[in-house]
């Protein structure tokens, strides 16, 4: 039996593997995009680098594909790092300290990850986009060595940092878990898959 394919614009076969089980949509052929895709992240905002990514993707493969976006945000740093949370700092450790720094001994430390998720047409058309977010505050220090944001990200509810995260609560609170939670249903009726 053939399945519909999807193309997950990312070259990271972790990334890929982990929005695959977060759609939860077994019925699919779920592909990373081609190794030589490198696609500049241009967009002022978490949706316009995720439509970059699927498109291209999409216009590559001449399948449908699933892009996402996402980045932290601090309250008390009006917003950043945000779409530049990649590029905040050279290292994870650079990363880390340059927060910590910025944010020094600042009691109100609330913030959020936020994952936007794209998907386009083999044409490359917009068809459909969501946003998932997740809330939390920022620690003083890590809570493990060798992380990144996600190792000063505290999330109350589940009472541990993001990068402490179960499969399962990575799906339930996790901003892309949402975004993909959101998208899914919407997957599943455009492939014709119950």
């Amino acid at each position: 039996m053939n399945f519909p394919a999807l193309t997950i614009a990312s070259g990271n076969p972790k990334k890929v593997s982990e929005i695959f089980e977060m759609l939860d949509v077994l019925s699919l052929e779920v592909k990373k995009q081609p190794e030589y895709l490198n696609v500049e992240e241009t967009g002022k905002t978490y949706f316009e680098n995720a439509f970059l990514k699927a498109k291209a993707a999409a216009l590559e493969t001449k399948t449908w594909a699933l892009a996402d976006d996402s980045g932290l945000e601090v309250d008390y740093l009006d917003g950043r790092p945000g779409i530049y949370s990649a590029r905040y700092a050279k290292s994870k450790n650079e990363k880390i300290s340059k927060l910590l720094r910025e944010l020094s001994d600042i009691p109100y430390r609330s913030a959020k990850f936020i994952s936007c998720m794209v998907l386009c047409d083999p044409k490359g058309n917009l068809v459909k986009d969501t946003t998932g977010i997740c809330w939390g505050e920022i620690l003083k220090e890590p809570k493990y060595p060798n992380g990144e944001f996600e190792s000063i990200f505290w999330i109350k509810e589940a009472n541990c940092v993001y990068g402490e995260l179960s499969h399962s609560q990575l799906i339930k609170l996790g901003s892309r878990g949402k975004a993909a939670k959101n998208i899914s249903p919407f997957l599943k009726k455009e492939f014709g898959i119950i």
